[in-house]
């Protein structure tokens, strides 16, 4: 599955509204999932349990 189909308009607003937070390094995945479920972003919660390589490659590249 390709990368543009994982990373949705929903999880990008997802993914961004952490990073701006400054709660975490991006790269902390079990810390991330946790500002996720905290925040309510359970599909991205979902995103890191079922396609971390796809959500690393997102991170080092931009490309959804």
């Amino acid at each position: 599955m390709e990368n543009e189909n994982l990373i949705t308009d929903k999880i990008y607003r997802q993914i961004i509204a952490i990073r701006d937070s400054g709660a975490c390094n991006m790269f902390d995945l079990p810390r991330v999932q946790e500002e996720a479920y905290k925040m309510g972003f359970y599909e991205l919660v979902v995103l890191l349990n079922e396609h971390k390589k796809e959500y690393a490659e997102f991170i080092l590249t931009g490309k959804r």
